[in-house]
């Protein structure tokens, strides 16, 4: 019973060290830079190019957010002292050794599909790092952060086609500017309030790049509207500045990643895979209430 019991609690430490509940979001990420890439140039082997792409960026991200924990373990012991370092439930040692070992499988994975592929692989293995020593040090943590999600759709482009088209360049770009509007909000989540409120104003890019897809694609329209509507919602509660606004705004902005990948999966005419997309957004939120995903 007490190896049951240790070895569950280990599990349990590893979940809420990895952050796997925002796991969706990659995938979706993985999915929509796939489906874009192949709109001029068909992709050979798209199914393969997913399932690879998927793996490797689920090892980079869980990577990631290891370090994330191990690099923070002595600002977590002051301030998140119920993180699983400061916590007693795991040494920052051990958390480091498996993130850099994740990221490892993750470059070994991305260097298979050929030389531009390894090149994003340790361009996007370099930012995971830098965010997770820096953030806590600079102002500009949330552009390094963008940075990773705009790798992951150049790596996943990359895995499956060995270039970035237009196509996949202008969402990823989107993304990119709407990470850094969520990671700003992200970083006030331990105030629960919003300082100034003018870096959100680059959310936006993502906005206005949804509704252009949706104007060009009538059947985006609904794909448009859900992710608007999504982060209207979550703008309205951290303005709104009332207990408990920001962890739920945020949470749900991260679940949004996927339903941002979704619109413009349906702009490249792949509603099926659009909807496939969209139903990873409901998951993410699922997954939040087994291990939290901040």
């Amino acid at each position: 019973m007490g190896l049951q019991t240790a070895g569950c609690g280990m599990i349990t430490t590893f979940l809420r060290l990895g952050r796997i509940s925002n796991l969706p979001t990659v995938w979706t990420n993985a999915l929509a830079a796939i489906v874009l890439v192949s709109v001029p140039k068909p992709v050979e082997s798209p199914v393969l190019s997913f399932l690879a792409a998927g793996v490797a960026l689920s090892f980079f991200y869980v990577g990631g957010m290891f370090l994330n924990d191990a690099f923070d373990a002595e600002y977590d012991k002051a301030k998140r002292a119920d993180r699983p370092i400061p916590n007693g439930e795991v040494s920052a040692q051990s958390v480091f050794a498996w993130g850099f070992g994740f990221l490892g499988v993750g470059l070994a994975l991305g260097a298979t599909f050929g030389g531009r592929s390894a090149v994003v692989a340790v361009a996007l293995a370099v930012a995971i790092i830098l965010y997770d020593w820096l953030h806590k040090r600079v102002s500009f943590g949330p552009v390094i952060m963008a940075t990773t999600r705009f790798l992951s759709y150049a790596l996943a482009a990359m895995m499956a086609a060995g270039t970035m088209e237009t196509t996949a360049l202008l969402p990823a770009l989107g993304l990119f500017a709407y990470i850094i509007g969520l990671t700003y909000a992200a970083k006030q989540e331990e105030y629960d309030t919003i300082g100034s409120a003018w870096p959100l104003a680059v959310l936006a890019v993502p906005v206005l790049l949804i509704i252009t897809a949706a104007v060009s694609t009538p059947l985006v329209i609904s794909f448009a509207a859900l992710f608007i509507a999504m982060l209207a919602q979550a703008l309205w509660r951290l303005f709104r500045r009332q207990p408990g606004d920001v962890p739920i705004a945020v949470i749900s902005m991260i679940a949004g990643i996927s339903l941002y990948d979704a619109t413009f999966i349906a702009s490249a005419g792949q509603i099926s895979l659009a909807v496939f997309a969209a139903s990873f957004f409901v998951l993410t939120l699922f997954l939040q209430r087994v291990a939290r995903g901040t």
